[in-house]
């Protein structure tokens, strides 16, 4: 959002609020902000702030294995009736920007790529596969296959892998570890925002397109991140040979795609876990029935 306004883009934003508001606080003195609390499942106000719109960005998403395992009708409400929502309802001639996932790939035999089969593994894969097929159909889409996320941000996400890794390492200074071959990919949530006005810039080059967004250097196993953790930190880390992570991705993902349309990431692995370990040192975690 903040990159957005920076470059002079009117935003409104649809948000049903589901974490609180307080990360929407900071834009709320910015002329071109406005916001409308609800939901995207509810088609008459989708209908009613994409009013006029010239470009639709759309992230509204369970997002994640752990959450739709565990609230799967909501999950299939949100990401497949909310997607149908938005498509019935934007502009016929707006810019839509669909947000996607790598989660789409699941288990991948080498390198994938934009044309790669999908292989969902998980509900959350499977639904927002779905939602992307659905936008694609639209003519003036861009359906963008994000890296895992990680880095610091307003609404702090300690579920995702890499500040999960370091916020275990920092505080509890032990670090188990399932299936340490695995490997994903990861982008920092700084590139994320940052890919939104520059798409929206090469828009005639862009359009009809699906991209991987992220970079190579950023396919790292689970054990690649352990190893340059440690040389940040000192704790105890076990790879476990019993035991398995549920959420079953490995993949290695190629982004040539979106460098060609001149977009490269800013923040590097090293970058990122500096970040989060200066940050996560002022996060302090409660628990109500502890005297310690």
């Amino acid at each position: 959002m903040p990159h957005l306004l920076s470059k002079g883009y009117r935003v409104h934003v649809l948000d049903n609020l589901r974490f609180g508001g307080e990360s929407m606080l900071p834009n709320f003195i910015h002329p071109n902000f406005a916001m409308t609390q609800g939901d995207v499942t509810d088609a008459g106000v989708v209908k009613q702030v994409m009013q006029g719109a010239d470009a639709v960005v759309h992230l509204a998403a369970l997002v994640g294995y752990p959450v739709c395992k565990k609230l799967p009708d909501e999950a299939r409400k949100t990401n497949i009736t909310g997607t149908r929502n938005v498509l019935e309802h934007a502009p016929a001639d707006a810019k839509l920007i669909n947000f996607s996932t790598g989660s789409n790939y699941g288990e991948v035999v080498g390198v994938c790529d934009e044309d790669t089969p999908l292989n969902p593994l998980s509900l959350y894969g499977e639904t927002k596969t779905e939602a992307e097929r659905m936008a694609m159909e639209r003519p003036n889409t861009v359906a963008l296959r994000f890296a895992t996320a990680f880095g610091l941000s307003s609404r702090l996400r300690l579920d995702l892998m890499i500040n999960d890794f370091t916020y275990q390492a920092l505080v509890n200074r032990y670090l188990l570890v399932y299936e340490r071959h695995f490997r994903r990919t990861f982008i920092h949530v700084h590139d994320m925002a940052r890919v939104v006005p520059h798409l929206l810039g090469v828009w005639d080059d862009a359009k009809g397109k699906t991209l991987n967004v992220g970079h190579e250097s950023m396919n790292l196993t689970k054990e690649d991140i352990t190893h340059i953790l440690q040389t940040k930190l000192d704790f105890h880390l076990y790879f476990a040979d019993v035991g398995k992570d549920e959420d079953k991705r490995d993949y290695e993902v190629n982004y040539s795609r979106i460098r060609g349309l001149g977009f490269h990431t800013e923040v590097d692995i090293h970058r990122g876990l500096d970040e989060l370990i200066g940050g996560l040192r002022l996060v302090r975690i409660r628990n109500p029935y502890s005297n310690v």
